[in-house]
């Protein structure tokens, strides 16, 4: 039998680090860890702490408990800081800064001084060629688009060859369908180079079209730290349901070990954590909030359960219904929008979801919350 691939090295590590400002704190027991050519992503709503970690890692905040290591290197640790400039390490800013007196390869080659006048020319074109700017090498910032720019800004992150790769909220300052596209693009050039990175945003759909893992935070600690898939299919708390995607929580009952009924039908699948959710057993009278995703309810024209639709949002390809049941609570389906039905028209649903998310039942009313 032949021996199994190694695993690539780590090239992040962060130890339970809190970060604190005076008696503050804004970080706590924070970990995680990146291999070689992983993305990894903060994601979380503002002040949840993800660029105080960012800036930790940099070695511009010093930590305060725990450590941060870079290929198996202590860097940050309450009695060690090493210098950011020692660290090996490649930043893309939100506002690019670039430097405004000099054209794209004369950026690029900032961090290159270093090298033979030879071997810097011929780095500065294959990055500059790397990030699709081969024909604006001789421009100015002030001569290219936003997005150009940010083109530029990576470009001259990534020619020094850094261990790591550091993004804070690179894509805030451009449209929402540039963001998608550049996305893509630096996703691209990051796996082919090789490049380990950890991008922070509040954007969830640029962290899913960048990153490899997400770690969602609040209140200065990583919730979970998962897949995309996972964060929006499993998530571990009621706080990730809600901020991850869109989706409705709706009451439901316990049958027994496989199956929840809830309003629109019997759910089966795995029961997560039941014991957890506070029953002695899983068996009939345990009480539970269900997750429903948009694309868990389907349109069918010959169901006999109706709906109400009270709002919509046409999405181009899809339009996203707000469908009121008879009990009276709102859940959200995603339908071809070639059925474009009015507000206050009924319209047949199906149930379709094929696993089961549930939490302990909130405290307060039992409705259902619409996530946003």
């Amino acid at each position: 039998m032949s021996a199994s691939p190694p695993l690539p090295e780590t090239i992040l590590d962060v130890r339970d680090v809190s970060v604190a400002y005076g008696g503050h704190a804004v970080v706590r027991g924070l970990s995680f860890a990146l291999r070689r050519g992983a993305i990894g992503c903060l994601l979380g709503p503002s002040g949840c702490g993800k660029t105080t970690v960012l800036r930790a890692i940099a070695g511009f905040e010093p930590v305060r408990s725990g450590e941060v290591r870079l290929k198996g290197e202590v860097v940050s640790a309450p009695a060690r800081l090493v210098p950011p400039e020692k660290r090996r390490i490649g930043m893309v800013f939100q506002d690019y800064a670039l430097f405004p007196h000099l054209t794209v390869a004369e950026n690029v080659a900032f961090g290159l001084r270093g090298l033979a006048r030879r071997e810097r020319d011929a780095r500065v074109a294959e990055f500059v060629e790397s990030v699709g700017l081969a024909g604006h090498a001789h421009k100015y910032p002030h001569e290219l688009s936003g997005g150009q720019q940010q083109r530029v800004a990576l470009a001259r992150a990534l020619a020094p060859q850094p261990d790591l790769l550091l993004l804070d909220e690179p894509f805030s300052n451009l449209d929402i369908d540039l963001r998608e596209r550049l996305g893509q693009d630096v996703r691209e050039v990051i796996k082919r180079t090789d490049t380990t990175a950890v991008l922070v945003t509040h954007d969830q759909h640029e962290a899913f079209a960048i990153a490899d893992e997400i770690g969602i935070m609040q209140d200065g600690r990583i919730e979970q730290w998962d897949t995309p898939y996972n964060l929006y299919h499993r998530p571990a708390t009621r706080f990730i349901a809600d901020f991850v995607g869109q989706g409705v929580l709706v009451p439901g009952a316990v049958l027994n070990g496989r199956e929840v009924e809830i309003e629109l039908g019997t759910l089966t699948g795995d029961i997560p954590r039941m014991c957890e959710i506070g029953c002695d057993r899983c068996g009939r009278g345990c009480q539970v909030d269900v997750l429903l995703r948009p694309d868990d309810i389907i349109h069918d024209d010959a169901s006999a359960l109706k709906a109400e639709v009270v709002r919509k949002a046409f999405r181009g390809a899809d339009i996203l219904y707000t469908l009121r049941l008879a009990s009276g609570r709102e859940v959200l389906a995603l339908v071809p929008s070639h059925h474009n039905h009015a507000i206050g028209e009924r319209i047949g649903i199906r149930l379709e979801a094929d696993h089961i998310v549930a939490f302990p039942p909130a405290a307060g009313p039992d409705e259902a919350r619409v996530a946003a």
